[in-house]
């Protein structure tokens, strides 16, 4: 394997200042990963358009858990899904439904934290869920879509890692048992022994309430947005999101919304999810089935009308799973370079084994903040990490909790993760307004949790 050294950060530095300098997020990933394969391509010789398409190619047939293919069903049927709530009037119903009950801005804030700690089954489910149904309900109330975004992206992935069960604690067990930390068939409850450590899901989750009752002060980007919406009622700072055209028109104008049309479907899709062991994919696919049919029987629409919004809805995720997919040619660029690798290698000689939590935090969340990648991450990441704290005599469930912190960081700080992408499209904020008003809350959270893992190392040495 070649040894690009620090060649290594280039890619994901020259994504980071195009995403801050074009304000959008597909082009700069797209130039970043072209920048990857021809510094590999002077290294290998191999042409580097070849190189890049081969790992389109590779990226999309991925067969692993959480592969290409496997993203762009759930994410697309989820899309499909979302639009046969919308143009039921279900969904429009909720939002009048929990106004009568919402009455005031602080009221519609705690809403939406506490509906995404609600739906903890899948992130995707929740950023898209929630930043959809409260998107009414927060405009009403002037919040800005950059207040709402934040809350809906901090209690996706954070809060999906701290519960029990999840398709984050159930991948991340899988991974336990291959790199050896757990024994077969032991790796979720292997997991549920290192969630207390996973410093960086409690602490973000649990300062947004501190922030909505003022015991922290709104400052920043975030606070600007808040005036801004107060004054002009403009909720974004640049245009809506545009490729979030979804289509919203009630299917059939003559009969009356209820709620139940946004709350069964809703059920279906937790309870599918779970019965198939918190298989996203199969639940969703259930969750679809259901819907149409449902609709149909009650008269919700037409057949034609209930096929074309199934394919509508898939099709309004098309600019996200773009975003995502080039995401993950990044990743393996930055695999390919031996970015991870090289973080390591660069700390390792200088930690002792109280100080490993915080180093391992610290460098997997630069890793993961460049590259938008977690699962990716924990992949490569957790078999690098035992044996070194083994070596080092080090707590290695708090070493791992360290890991999946980053990896939490990653999703919530990146530009151009999945987390951040389909908040800003559920919520119809931009990327880049989301990304950088959220990013000094989640410092706040990485900060405290460096403080954590710190305290933890000697506690726990």
């Amino acid at each position: 394997m070649t040894d690009y050294g620090a060649l290594a950060l280039i890619p994901p530095l020259v994504v980071i200042i195009l995403a801050i300098i074009m304000r959008t997020s597909f082009e700069p990933l797209l130039i970043g990963c072209l920048v990857g394969f021809i510094i590999i391509s002077f290294h290998g010789g191999a042409n580097f358009f070849s190189g890049f398409v081969d790992s389109m190619m590779s990226t999309i047939g991925d067969p692993s858990s959480g592969g290409a293919v496997w993203v762009i069903l759930v994410c697309g049927l989820y899309g499909s899904l979302i639009g046969l709530m919308v143009r039921s009037g279900g969904t429009l119903k909720f939002g009048e439904w929990a106004l009568t009950r919402i009455k005031t801005k602080r009221g519609a804030l705690m809403g939406a934290w506490g509906l995404g700690l609600g739906i903890f089954l899948d992130d995707y489910l929740s950023a898209l869920t929630v930043g959809l149904s409260m998107r009414k309900i927060t405009d009403a109330f002037k919040v800005p879509r950059e207040m709402l975004a934040y809350i809906v992206n901090t209690t996706a992935p954070p809060w999906c890692v701290i519960v029990p069960i999840s398709t984050w604690t159930i991948y991340i067990g899988a991974v336990l048992e291959k790199s050896h930390v757990a024994q077969a068939g032991k790796g979720l409850s292997t997991y549920w022994r290192m969630i207390p450590y996973v410093c960086y899901g409690y602490i973000s989750v649990l300062i947004i309430p501190l922030f909505i009752y003022g015991v922290l002060p709104w400052f920043g980007r975030m606070k600007r947005a808040s005036e801004r919406t107060e004054k002009t009622g403009k909720l974004t700072e640049g245009e809506l999101n545009v490729t979030a055209g979804l289509d919203i028109s009630v299917m059939n104008p003559v009969k009356t919304p209820r709620v139940t049309y946004f709350l069964v479907p809703i059920l279906v899709l937790l309870a599918a999810t779970i019965y198939f062991n918190i298989d996203a994919l199969k639940g969703v696919m259930i969750a679809v089935a259901f819907t149409f049919l449902y609709y149909r029987v009650i008269r919700v629409g037409t057949f034609k009308q209930l096929s074309e919004t199934v394919f509508g809805g898939f099709n309004s995720m098309v600019y996200a799973l773009a975003i995502l997919m080039m995401s993950y040619v990044l990743k393996d660029v930055n695999d390919k370079m031996g970015l991870t690798l090289y973080v390591l290698h660069s700390v390792s000689p200088y930690v002792n084994r109280q100080m490993l939590p915080f180093v391992v935090f610290a460098s997997l969340s630069v890793i993961s903040v460049t590259t938008g990648s977690s699962w990716g991450l924990y992949a490569v990441a957790i078999p690098l990490i035992v044996p070194l704290a083994q070596h080092l005599h080090s707590n290695i469930l708090l070493n791992c909790g360290a890991v999946i912190s980053a990896g939490v960081f990653g999703a919530n700080a990146c530009l151009y993760s999945d987390a951040t992408v389909l908040t800003g499209q559920s919520t119809e904020c931009s990327n880049l307004d989301h990304g950088l008003s959220q990013l000094p809350f989640a410092l706040i959270a990485f900060g405290l949790s460096c403080i954590s893992y710190v305290v933890l190392g000697y506690l726990t040495s």
